[in-house]
């Protein structure tokens, strides 16, 4: 009985060492990312290199932090890959000198995805009748 116990506490253990292991390397990529970025502006600012470029190298490097947490077996963070795809959108769109205004742009897709959503969506459990 006592040696199931030791057992269950060193699993335990070893579990919560891997959870702080994968915090902390979280972390680290996280202040990586972050040092990236001001690198990169600053950069930008000083060569001059224009919106576009600014726009589109911001979204390199979040998407790369989105790339190191899975490769890291992390699980990316849903939120900063729209974000960094919208920066190189953003970046690509200002580079091209499109005709067409971004924003209103994204605002129909957007309405777009909510309008599919609630046609495709599968129904929550907690919406049934039954769950409340």
């Amino acid at each position: 009985m006592n040696d199931e116990r030791l057992d269950e506490q060193n699993t335990k253990n070893v579990e919560e060492e891997r959870a702080f292991q994968r915090r902390h390397l979280a972390r680290k990529l996280d202040a990586v990312g972050w040092g990236l970025f001001f690198i990169w502006v600053g950069i930008a600012f000083l060569a001059d290199l224009g919106t576009g470029v600014g726009l589109l190298g911001v979204g390199i490097i979040t998407l790369g932090g989105q790339v190191a947490r899975r490769y890291y077996n992390l699980k990316p963070e849903g939120f900063w890959v729209v974000v960094g795809l919208l920066f190189v959108v953003g970046g690509l769109w200002n580079l091209i000198e499109a005709r067409i205004a971004l924003v209103p742009l994204l605002l129909i897709v957007a309405g777009l995805a909510v309008l599919v959503s609630a046609f495709w969506g599968k129904p929550r459990s907690e919406d049934h009748p039954c769950h409340r």
